[in-house]
């Protein structure tokens, strides 16, 4: 992957790490994918994308650039999957204790296990809301619990999981799947309160777990296992809003897009998506207000201590 640059082309002044509320994680890992190859080209394109975009939002009248946004380096140790989480898990922890509201970009599913751990070690009762074609609840998958397929399974256990855009899976995922806080795509259709019964099943603390393949291939085709039948624009764009509205969306993730050369408009969605989500978390926060992440320091974790995870960035 390219060395980091800023993001959307903003002027330095707006991507120091100092002075932004924003970081952005990229993790240009594709090692366990199973059928379309190149998640580890996403963070790339959805960088080049976000250059070329307006940075007024219309929606919301407001130019979050200007909160802030600071590119990390690319995480590197991608030598196996547990390497690559226990990576994810460490940087994305000390951004979080350095008072940042902390993205990251994709690459494949797997990297939300390394910052849904982060997550989960630094805010209290937290849910992962989970947006995706597929349940990814396999305990273990190709002969390592860190694989795409399992990006999920350790947030079932440990956090308050909701899933919403669910239509892939395998049998034997239902063992493990709480159905009274699963959204099924084909249920969703008829049910005009789908958005508002997900919104009540959420605890104060969200992380957004987003892969790209909740999407209808129509508009979202460059992932690695399209799924027909997906969320639309509009519709993902008013339960985002909503979710951020109501509760304290405490960071979030985008995953599996796998870019191709003859489909730019993905890369430019991811790119848009990403811009939007901010958008909405800083509605209505001034430019000059300080950021609180509500990262209380003085807590171990949500359900377990963080050595559990042999953490070692204490």
């Amino acid at each position: 992957m390219k060395k980091s640059r800023n993001y959307a082309g903003i002027p330095d002044e707006f991507a120091q790490l100092e002075k932004s509320k924003v970081v952005l994680i990229p993790v240009p890992y594709d090692g366990t994918s199973t059928w379309g190859k190149g998640a580890d080209k996403g963070p790339d394109a959805l960088l080049d994308a976000s250059e070329n975009m307006e940075l007024y939002d219309i929606e919301t009248g407001t130019e979050v650039y200007q909160q802030g946004v600071y590119v990390t380096e690319p995480v590197s140790e991608l030598s196996s999957p547990e390497a690559m989480v226990k990576s994810v898990h460490r940087i994305t922890k000390e951004y979080i204790k350095r008072n940042k509201f902390v993205t990251l970009i994709g690459g494949e599913h797997s990297i939300s296990i390394g910052s849904i751990r982060a997550f989960n070690e630094c805010f209290e009762n937290l849910t992962v809301l989970h947006i995706d074609a597929h349940a990814d609840l396999r305990e273990s998958y190709g002969g390592t619990p860190y694989n795409h397929a399992c990006a999920v399974y350790e947030a079932s256990q440990q956090t308050n999981l909701v899933q919403v855009g669910i239509r892939s899976m395998d049998a034997i995922e239902m063992t493990v799947m709480d159905t009274e806080k699963t959204f099924f795509a084909h249920d969703m259709v008829d049910d005009e309160y789908w958005m508002d019964k997900a919104i009540e099943l959420l605890t104060d603390n969200v992380f957004i777990t987003f892969d790209l393949d909740a999407l209808d291939p129509s508009i979202m085709p460059s992932t690695g296992t399209p799924e027909p039948g997906g969320l639309l624009w509009y519709e993902t764009l008013d339960f985002l809003k909503q979710v951020f509205e109501e509760k304290n969306v405490v960071g979030f993730d985008i995953v599996e897009l796998c870019p191709n050369d003859l489909d730019r408009s993905s890369d430019f969605l991811a790119a848009k998506l990403y811009y939007k989500m901010l958008s909405y978390k800083f509605i209505d926060e001034a430019v000059e207000d300080e950021y609180d992440n509500t990262y209380d320091n003085t807590i171990g974790g949500n359900n377990a201590p963080a050595q559990k995870f042999d953490d070692d960035d204490e």
